[in-house]
Formats: structure tokens, C-alpha cells, sequence
């Protein structure tokens, strides 16, 4: 497969693991969309987990890309779940300009009696709690944390909430996931994990435009009537809620096609994609210095074999550490 990047004049596919910005001028819409291919595949096979598992976390990893990939400053953007279902905790976040890591933590048994019962939902396997959405500009600036209940609802509307409440801006998220099924090189079945996902914001210039009922406490809980009455926002949504979940993960589709599909009596303009990686920012220094602020009891507790070991939760890389190399002579 060549390499070569498209010249000037030349129309160029972002592929797999990219993010591509999109304008709808007719619309005053503005977005980003992504297919995951490699990334997600490798995230979800490392951690083996379960399949309504995986399309959760896959889900949440989307929605972390499409909003970090937007962020103009250098930091950690993480969206993490908290409920009272068998899948207790998503984490998802993402580190500028392109570093992604994610992990789930479940019960096992739980997540089987409610499969085998049929309540396996996204909604029901996250059960109720918060969705939280956290911006980390680093040491010299206060985190900022936004949050939001799982109340029964999808991960695309909750986020829609979010964003209305946070930063008052009208906005449509679609996610999806998908396990396919074919065969490798040698003929032996495979399985592989695609993901992908769309955001898309009203952003007119006229801010009358931009009208709100009330946020917080008040009606703005509505998802349904936020600015209905304004027909470019009204033509917008009509036209994102049409994508089927199949396109949003069909390697056959792209997401340039896919926009085209949507916006092209509109008229969309894609620009430069962001490819974004699988990378774990954890280390054995950062690790190393964590251990060194236990105790000396609560390290010589934690020993096995003679050797404290700290498994990452991301990225499953193991840490070994001598009791001489964390306790203080």
C-alpha cells in the first residue's frame, strides 16, 4: 500500500486512527469524526475483556478522542464512569497532541447474571452514577471537572448533556463499536474490534442563535427542545441522527465518505486529519516515586517473593521493585 500523501488539489482519506475536523457552512456546524481500527483492536485484545465489556470502553475511547483531540493547550483530557452496574468504572483519557490509553473494571460474575437475564444494555450495564468529564492543563493550572448523571441513557446523549451544561453549546454525538468477524493470513478465524464516532456543534455567529432554556435545576435537562425552532440546527440533527451505526465503524465507508453522505447537498469542508495512538504515559520512575511515598510497613505488606510488583491498569506493562529501592535507609 503506498504512503504517498495527497498533493495540493488532491482529495486524501484519513484511514483508520484519525480524526478529521468538518465544517458545514450552510449549517453553521462544525465537528470532528473518527474510525478506530488498529488502535481500539489492540486497547480491547490486550485486556481480553468481555464482549458487551469492550463496546462499552470502545465507546468511551471514542468519545475521549473526538473531545481531546479538540483541546488547543497541552494537558490530559479523561472521561470516566462511576455506576452501580456490573461494569463499575470506565476510564478513557487522552494526552496531547495523540496519546490515547483506556481500562475497565467490571464483575465478573455480575456481568453474567445480567447477560444471561438480558439486561445488557449499555445503559444497564453501567447502571446509575456519574459520568465525569476532567481537564488537566498540568501542575500550574486547577483542574477542571465536569459531571454528569448516568441516568439511563446513552453515552451519545449524555455527553450531549455535558456539553450543553458546561460550555452552552448545542451538540449531537453519535459512537459506535463493533466486533468483526473473518480470518487471518493462515486461514484461522479471527476477531478484530472497530470503533467510530461523530460530534457535531452548532457554532453560528449570530449569538441569539445560540439560545438556551435554563441550564442547571432548570429545563435545560430537556434533551429534546434545546433550539428547536432554529431550522439549520433542526436540519443538523435530523441529518446526524440518520447515520446508521453500521457507518460509523464500516472500513468501506471511511469517514470522509461519511460526511459526504450527510452534508453534500450542504456542502462540508474536511480538514487535515490528527492521527491519534495507543500510548500509556505510565513509567517505572513514575511508579517508583508513588511507592516511595508508603510506609515501610505498608511496602513490606504488599511484597510477594521477596519484590514489590505494580501492574499497570492501562497498559498491563509490569513493575518490579526491590524493598531496598523504595524504603529509605
Amino acid at each position: 500500500m503506498s504512503n504517498r500523501q495527497a498533493e495540493l488539489g488532491e482529495f486524501g482519506f484519513a484511514g483508520d486512527d484519525s480524526v478529521v475536523p468538518f465544517q458545514v457552512e450552510g449549517l453553521d456546524v462544525r465537528g470532528r469524526a473518527v474510525q478506530l481500527g488498529p488502535l481500539i483492536n489492540t486497547i480491547l485484545d490486550r485486556h481480553a475483556y468481555p464482549q458487551p465489556v469492550a463496546r462499552l470502553l470502545a465507546e468511551a475511547i471514542v468519545l475521549t478522542v473526538l473531545i481531546g483531540t479538540s483541546l488547543k493547550f497541552e494537558g490530559k483530557f479523561t472521561v470516566q464512569t462511576k455506576g452501580d452496574g456490573p461494569v463499575d468504572l470506565l476510564v478513557a483519557d487522552f494526552t496531547t497532541p495523540e496519546n490515547v490509553r483506556a481500562y475497565a473494571r467490571f464483575d465478573e460474575q455480575a456481568l453474567a447474571d445480567a447477560v444471561a437475564a438480558g439486561r445488557s444494555s449499555p445503559e444497564q450495564l453501567l447502571g446509575t452514577g456519574v459520568l465525569a468529564f476532567t481537564i488537566d492543563q498540568g501542575s500550574f493550572m486547577q483542574p477542571y471537572q465536569g459531571i454528569v448523571p448516568l441516568d439511563g441513557t446513552s453515552l451519545e446523549d449524555i455527553a450531549g448533556v455535558y456539553f450543553r451544561q458546561s460550555e452552552q453549546i448545542p451538540t449531537r454525538v453519535r459512537l459506535g463499536a463493533a466486533e468483526l468477524f473473518d480470518r487471518d493470513e493462515n486461514g484461522k478465524p479471527r476477531r478484530t474490534w472497530r470503533a467510530g464516532g461523530l460530534i457535531a456543534q452548532f457554532l453560528p455567529e449570530a449569538p441569539e442563535r445560540m439560545r438556551h432554556p435554563d441550564l442547571h435545576g432548570g429545563d435545560g435537562d430537556d434533551r429534546e427542545t434545546d433550539l428547536h425552532g432554529d431550522e439549520a440546527w433542526d436540519e443538523a440533527r435530523m441529518l446526524v441522527d440518520t447515520i446508521d451505526a453500521d457507518e460509523l465503524t464500516d472500513p468501506q465507508v471511511g469517514v470522509e465518505r461519511l460526511l459526504f453522505r450527510l452534508f453534500h447537498e450542504r456542502g462540508v469542508r474536511a480538514f487535515a486529519p490528527q492521527a491519534v495512538h495507543d500510548r500509556c504515559n505510565c513509567s517505572r520512575d513514575k511508579i517508583k516515586g508513588v511507592l516511595q511515598g508508603f510506609s515501610a510497613e505498608e511496602i513490606e505488606s504488599s511484597m510477594e517473593e521477596g519484590q514489590v510488583t505494580v501492574t499497570c491498569e492501562f497498559c498491563s506493562t509490569s513493575y518490579h521493585y526491590q524493598p531496598s529501592e523504595l524504603i529509605a535507609a
